[in-house]
Protein backbone atom coordinates (compact mmCIF):
# COMPACT_ATOMS: atom_id res chain seq x y z
CA UNK A 1 0.00 0.00 0.00
CA UNK A 2 1.45 3.38 -0.90
CA UNK A 3 1.78 6.31 1.52
CA UNK A 4 -1.10 8.31 -0.01
CA UNK A 5 -3.64 5.51 0.52
CA UNK A 6 -2.25 4.65 3.96
CA UNK A 7 -2.60 8.32 5.02
CA UNK A 8 -6.10 8.54 3.51
CA UNK A 9 -7.26 5.42 5.39
CA UNK A 10 -5.80 6.80 8.63
CA UNK A 11 -7.88 9.99 8.29
CA UNK A 12 -4.90 12.20 7.51
CA UNK A 13 -6.17 13.37 4.10
CA UNK A 14 -9.75 14.52 4.62
CA UNK A 15 -9.45 17.14 1.86
CA UNK A 16 -8.67 14.45 -0.71
CA UNK A 17 -10.74 11.83 -2.47
CA UNK A 18 -9.85 8.26 -3.32
CA UNK A 19 -10.76 6.64 -6.61
CA UNK A 20 -10.36 2.95 -7.43
CA UNK A 21 -10.77 1.93 -11.07
CA UNK A 22 -10.77 -1.76 -11.99
CA UNK A 23 -8.73 -3.03 -14.90
CA UNK A 24 -10.75 -2.96 -18.09
CA UNK A 25 -13.09 -0.16 -16.98
CA UNK A 26 -10.91 2.54 -18.50
CA UNK A 27 -7.33 2.79 -19.70
CA UNK A 28 -5.72 2.08 -16.34
CA UNK A 29 -2.29 1.60 -17.92
CA UNK A 30 -1.67 5.35 -18.04
CA UNK A 31 -3.15 5.91 -14.58
CA UNK A 32 -0.52 3.79 -12.88
CA UNK A 33 2.02 6.59 -13.05
CA UNK A 34 -0.38 8.83 -11.06
CA UNK A 35 -1.59 6.32 -8.53
CA UNK A 36 -1.01 2.94 -6.98
CA UNK A 37 -1.30 -0.15 -9.16
CA UNK A 38 -3.13 -2.89 -7.23
CA UNK A 39 -3.99 -6.46 -8.18
CA UNK A 40 -7.13 -5.63 -10.16
CA UNK A 41 -6.80 -1.93 -11.00
CA UNK A 42 -5.48 1.43 -9.90
CA UNK A 43 -6.03 3.49 -6.73
CA UNK A 44 -5.70 7.27 -6.97
CA UNK A 45 -5.66 9.67 -4.03
CA UNK A 46 -6.08 13.23 -5.23
CA UNK A 47 -7.08 16.68 -3.96
CA UNK A 48 -10.89 16.96 -3.76
CA UNK A 49 -11.88 18.94 -6.86
CA UNK A 50 -9.14 17.42 -9.01
CA UNK A 51 -10.21 13.95 -7.86
CA UNK A 52 -13.89 14.57 -8.60
CA UNK A 53 -12.94 15.78 -12.09
CA UNK A 54 -10.73 12.73 -12.64
CA UNK A 55 -13.57 10.44 -11.54
CA UNK A 56 -15.96 12.06 -13.99
CA UNK A 57 -13.45 11.84 -16.85
CA UNK A 58 -12.56 8.20 -16.09
CA UNK A 59 -16.09 6.90 -15.53
CA UNK A 60 -18.35 9.39 -17.32
CA UNK A 61 -20.33 9.78 -14.09
CA UNK A 62 -20.51 12.78 -11.75
CA UNK A 63 -19.15 11.35 -8.49
CA UNK A 64 -21.45 13.29 -6.17
CA UNK A 65 -24.56 12.29 -8.16
CA UNK A 66 -23.27 8.70 -8.09
CA UNK A 67 -22.77 8.93 -4.32
CA UNK A 68 -26.36 10.13 -3.94
CA UNK A 69 -27.62 7.11 -5.88
CA UNK A 70 -25.36 4.62 -4.11
CA UNK A 71 -26.42 5.83 -0.64
CA UNK A 72 -29.79 4.17 -1.07
CA UNK A 73 -28.13 0.71 -1.06
CA UNK A 74 -26.07 -0.29 1.94
CA UNK A 75 -23.25 -2.72 1.22
CA UNK A 76 -19.94 -3.73 2.69
CA UNK A 77 -16.93 -1.96 1.19
CA UNK A 78 -13.48 -3.44 1.73
CA UNK A 79 -11.52 -1.29 4.18
CA UNK A 80 -8.62 -1.07 1.71
CA UNK A 81 -11.06 0.62 -0.72
CA UNK A 82 -10.50 -1.73 -3.66
CA UNK A 83 -13.83 -3.56 -3.73
CA UNK A 84 -16.67 -4.78 -1.62
CA UNK A 85 -19.55 -7.18 -1.14
CA UNK A 86 -22.45 -6.26 -3.39
CA UNK A 87 -25.81 -6.48 -1.59
CA UNK A 88 -27.29 -8.14 -4.69
CA UNK A 89 -24.76 -11.02 -4.67
CA UNK A 90 -26.89 -13.38 -2.54
CA UNK A 91 -30.06 -12.90 -4.60
CA UNK A 92 -28.26 -13.02 -7.97
CA UNK A 93 -25.30 -15.39 -7.53
CA UNK A 94 -25.23 -16.13 -11.26
CA UNK A 95 -24.07 -12.56 -11.98
CA UNK A 96 -20.56 -11.19 -11.55
CA UNK A 97 -20.28 -8.90 -8.53
CA UNK A 98 -16.97 -7.11 -8.84
CA UNK A 99 -16.26 -3.43 -8.26
CA UNK A 100 -15.97 -1.48 -11.51
CA UNK A 101 -14.99 1.65 -9.67
CA UNK A 102 -15.09 3.09 -6.19
CA UNK A 103 -15.30 6.73 -5.11
CA UNK A 104 -14.52 7.74 -1.54
CA UNK A 105 -14.19 10.86 0.55
CA UNK A 106 -13.54 11.40 4.24
CA UNK A 107 -14.90 13.89 6.75
CA UNK A 108 -13.25 15.13 9.89
CA UNK A 109 -14.84 14.33 13.23
CA UNK A 110 -17.76 16.65 13.93
CA UNK A 111 -19.15 16.45 17.44
CA UNK A 112 -21.81 19.08 16.66
CA UNK A 113 -23.47 16.75 14.14
CA UNK A 114 -23.50 13.93 16.67
CA UNK A 115 -23.99 10.24 16.05
CA UNK A 116 -21.20 8.40 14.30
CA UNK A 117 -19.69 11.74 13.23
CA UNK A 118 -18.82 12.52 16.86
CA UNK A 119 -16.82 9.28 17.17
CA UNK A 120 -14.01 10.26 14.79
CA UNK A 121 -13.19 10.94 11.16
CA UNK A 122 -15.56 9.15 8.78
CA UNK A 123 -14.75 7.43 5.48
CA UNK A 124 -17.60 7.36 2.94
CA UNK A 125 -17.25 4.85 0.09
CA UNK A 126 -19.44 4.30 -2.99
CA UNK A 127 -19.07 1.33 -5.34
CA UNK A 128 -20.32 0.62 -8.84
CA UNK A 129 -20.70 -3.14 -9.26
CA UNK A 130 -20.45 -5.08 -12.52
CA UNK A 131 -24.05 -6.25 -11.98
CA UNK A 132 -25.25 -2.66 -12.31
CA UNK A 133 -25.91 -1.96 -8.65
CA UNK A 134 -24.40 0.99 -6.82
CA UNK A 135 -23.93 0.67 -3.07
CA UNK A 136 -22.28 2.47 -0.20
CA UNK A 137 -20.68 2.06 3.18
CA UNK A 138 -19.20 4.37 5.79
CA UNK A 139 -17.15 3.85 8.91
CA UNK A 140 -15.23 5.62 11.62
CA UNK A 141 -11.52 5.76 10.85
CA UNK A 142 -9.61 3.25 12.92
CA UNK A 143 -6.49 4.68 14.50
CA UNK A 144 -4.72 1.55 13.23
CA UNK A 145 -6.01 2.07 9.65
CA UNK A 146 -3.42 2.21 6.97
CA UNK A 147 -0.78 0.51 9.08
CA UNK A 148 -1.20 -2.82 7.33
Amino acid sequence: MNDARREYLAGERTDDILLYIADGETDTDGLGEYGEVVEDGVVLVMPGEQGRDACKRATGIDPMEFAGTAMSNSGAVDRDLTGGACPRAESAPEEAHDAEFLFSFAEEQNEEVGGVYSEGDIVHAYVSCTCGMAYSDRWVVDSEAGTE
